[in-house]
């Protein structure tokens, strides 16, 4: 009865959350155990091989069961180190596994996460903001052009703007007059294109005359051969 009360308020999934903890936890105390009985079989087998070392030519007989026991202890250390090696592939099976489901469920998360972000959200209506945005951006500059202009008319007087504009084409036609002396404006324009056709024309010249030198001294060749 207890035990499904456990379940029903959640206590048996809080230990089949820790199941993998728990199986490592225990799998690695078995690994240390393991590693303890490792060093002391190696040890064991090193003593015995020193005593048969030292009565091979004196007693043969000691010697013999020392190579006996070494044998045993050799047998038991390749037994002792096919069980760490068992252990430690079932320690990083199990945290693999835990590290899979792990991300799984981080990735559940971040999916659920995603779908109340996007819960409420409609192409539509992402549409009619966007619309809204642009209509608030153009009234925006709507804005700051009236007051920008407001600000550039304040103060202006229509007849100052006309005697300065006057005081400039006043300036042009004085620097015009002092170009031309006494002889009319017109009459300065009509004999500007005069030089500029004459200089147009003489590439034309240059070029007739370098095709007439070229054949010329073709045919100086061809008599001289």
């Amino acid at each position: 009865m207890s035990g499904w009360g456990l379940n029903w308020f959640g206590g048996g999934g809080a230990k089949k959350k820790d199941a993998p903890k728990n199986a490592i936890l225990q799998l690695r105390g078995q690994l240390e155990m393991l590693s303890k009985r490792e060093k002391h079989l190696q040890h064991q087998m090193d003593e015995q091989d020193g005593i048969a070392r030292k009565n091979v030519n004196t007693n043969k007989n000691v010697a013999k069961a020392a190579l006996r026991r070494k044998k045993q202890f050799e047998h038991a250390l390749e037994q002792t180190s096919s069980q760490i090696m068992t252990l430690e592939r079932e320690i990083y099976s199990i945290e693999t596994a835990n590290i899979n489901k792990e991300t799984l469920d981080a990735m559940k998360n971040a999916s659920n996460a995603m779908k109340q972000i996007h819960g409420g959200l409609t192409i539509d209506k992402v549409d009619a903001t966007m619309e809204e945005l642009r209509e608030q951006h153009a009234i925006g500059e709507e804005i700051g052009e009236a007051i920008t202009q407001g600000v550039a008319n304040q103060g202006l007087d229509e007849g100052e703007l006309d005697d300065e504009l006057e005081a400039m084409q006043q300036e042009e036609l004085d620097t015009k007059m002092l170009k031309t002396g006494t002889v009319p404006v017109s009459d300065q324009v009509n004999r500007l294109p005069t030089p500029a056709q004459g200089e147009l024309k003489r590439p034309a010249r240059q070029e007739e005359e370098d095709d007439e030198e070229e054949e010329l001294r073709k045919l100086q060749a061809d008599m001289a051969m």
